[in-house]
């Protein structure tokens, strides 16, 4: 019963913030030529499919506008900034049951603990030196960082949604964030809690 709290209550936070940043202009950063591996045509079909997943409803930091949350555009796929203060939280109300997202949607806590969203730009502290395999391992194994011997991808990340791309899917949204502007940013380690212990039998 509290794992299907805990889900549509993620859903439901999930379509709200989505319905919230969509209404604002994405501005394309694929540059004209060919570059990161793949021609103007796959890197523009890339940026296609990453607004079609709302990529960075979870990994561009955003501010508060007249609107609500407006993403930033030079951190743009930056994800969770390192340093940047958060409210607090009562403890109480997570261990309910509740999720919460942080003001600009880049962490979560839940029971799980605090994830922080990725920095998915083409900088080195972002995805710029990862192969395409690691990115397909993180999308189709929910792997951290696309490496075998990694943690679980945490949530609110629906890698197990993502897993139903085709390769060819996979490769175009990989080359269009590879062509996007680098932000620098070294995102926080996510805050674990132990798992639960398993029900008595």
């Amino acid at each position: 019963m509290r794992k299907t709290v805990i889900i549509s209550a993620m859903a439901l936070a999930a379509i709200s913030f989505m319905n919230a940043c969509n209404n604002q202009a994405a501005e394309s950063t694929a540059p004209k030529e060919a570059v990161a591996g793949g021609t103007e045509d796959k890197i523009k079909e890339g940026e296609r499919l990453v607004a079609s997943l709302d990529c960075e409803i979870c990994h561009s930091p955003k501010r508060m506008g007249p609107k609500g949350p407006e993403v930033i555009p030079e951190l743009r796929f930056g994800g969770h900034q390192a340093g940047t203060e958060l409210p607090p939280y009562d403890e109480k109300t997570v261990k309910s049951g509740w999720v919460l997202f942080a003001p600009d949607f880049t962490s979560v806590i839940g029971p799980w603990g605090q994830s922080y969203s990725g920095n998915i730009s083409s900088d080195s502290t972002g995805i710029g030196m990862w192969t395409e395999e690691q990115f397909k391992k993180v999308l189709r194994e929910g792997k951290f960082k696309g490496l075998d011997n990694n943690r679980p991808i945490l949530p609110p990340m629906p890698w197990e949604a993502y897993k139903n791309l085709t390769d060819e899917e996979i490769s175009k949204v990989f080359a269009f964030l590879k062509s996007t502007k680098p932000v620098k940013n070294v995102v926080p380690t996510a805050k674990m809690n132990p798992p639960p212990p398993p029900p008595k039998s």
